[in-house]
């Protein structure tokens, strides 16, 4: 079965670590996944790049953003008021926000779903599980899923 990507793909990863980063970036080239991908160190940075604040004042992403690969725990602002501040904003809230951690915690599970998360997926440790993961996810949320304009 081969897919066709559209060109306007762009994707958030809100990722502070950098081996985690690399390598979903890694999976993305290696599939051809999305054109334009943007990653946030932070999670001011991510809201920075959303909504077009601090160092991205001249250059808001939420209209280009297609999806929001999500980390949990995050510098500066944690990955819950991320979500909180994207889902409850009218640019943003159609956005589909995959919240991608390591956390396993219950309570971050019904909090993220609370909020409005679109999909919760705990980072497989093993490196073949993790590729495969960030490339299934991705041809259901950029390929699949139908979402309004």
């Amino acid at each position: 079965m081969s897919w066709t990507v559209p060109t306007n793909i762009s994707v958030l990863l809100v990722e502070d670590n950098e081996d985690d980063a690399e390598l979903t970036l890694r999976v993305f080239r290696q599939y051809h996944l999305a054109n334009h991908i943007h990653v946030a160190r932070d999670g001011a940075e991510a809201l920075d790049c959303l909504f077009g604040t601090g160092t991205y004042a001249e250059r808001s992403l939420c209209e280009q953003t297609k999806l929001i690969l999500l980390d949990l725990k995050l510098p500066k602002v944690d990955g819950l008021e991320v979500l909180r501040r994207c889902k409850s904003d009218e640019r943003t809230k159609s956005i589909p926000v995959v919240m991608l951690t390591s956390s396993r915690e219950e309570q971050d599970v019904i909090e993220s779903y609370r909020l409005g998360v679109n999909s919760y997926i705990v980072k497989p440790v093993d490196f073949h599980q993790f590729v495969e993961a960030v490339k299934q996810l991705n041809v259901y949320w950029l390929m699949l899923n139908q979402r309004p304009e």
